[in-house]
């Protein structure tokens, strides 16, 4: 995947290729939300699945389990049956109530704002602890997902091979007012552009910057 030698790009690249992106994609994520719970919620049922079916989960399940306190009066089995469309439903379902009551023990029902916290929430890791830090409390954040971690090897931003490496070096080389729409962004293009199999490189906007593209 992209150069032989790879070479990190310096910081007046990475800009253009942000404000490329920028210009291309919009700053917010794709999951719909009214309350940091229900955004965490949404990002734990999005490991492996679309944010369309999430969203189409989510909009039924928000109406009456839309807060902790509602959630965990629901059992295992009956939360399965309603997010049984999403991958890893029983999994997912047992750690949205484990979630949920740990909130409600430790956190007053309210979603801690510190990574060191959000880490110890059931079906919370570096990723979903991100994404809430920087959508749901506008803390300076970037969540390394399937696509960032694709997107970023692929283009040239690192050459890291685990997730947590790569969201290091996209904090080395990209401005910290800017992490969280870079996530936003890379995500986008990914998902409409720079896709796994086969790259749509003609309609990529950043393709002169890009390792594979050249």
């Amino acid at each position: 995947m992209g150069a032989n030698i790879f070479i990190m790009k310096d910081f007046s690249t990475v800009e253009k290729i942000i404000e490329r992106l920028k210009n291309e994609y919009p700053d917010k994520p794709a999951l719909t939300y009214n309350t940091t719970y229900q955004l965490l919620v949404a990002v734990i049922l999005s490991a492996q699945c679309t944010d369309e079916r999430v969203n189409m989960v989510t909009k039924d399940l928000f109406v009456d389990y839309g807060t902790p306190e509602k959630m965990v009066t629901l059992t295992n089995q009956e939360l399965e049956k309603k997010i049984f469309s999403i991958g890893l439903y029983k999994n997912k379902a047992n750690n949205i109530l484990k979630m949920s009551k740990t909130l409600l023990e430790r956190f007053g029902g309210k979603v801690p704002d510190t990574f060191e916290e959000l880490i110890t929430l059931d079906g919370v890791g570096r990723k979903t602890a991100n994404v809430v830090l920087s959508v749901g409390f506008n803390k300076p954040a970037l969540a390394v997902d399937t696509h960032v971690f694709r997107v970023s090897r692929r283009i040239g931003l690192s050459d890291k091979n685990a997730p947590e490496k790569v969201e290091e070096e996209l904090k080395n080389s990209i401005k910290k007012e800017d992490w969280s729409k870079s996530h936003h962004f890379l995500i986008y293009h990914g998902r409409r552009v720079c896709f796994a199999r086969k790259p749509n490189c003609e309609f990529c906007v950043i393709k002169e910057f890009c390792d594979y593209g050249k």
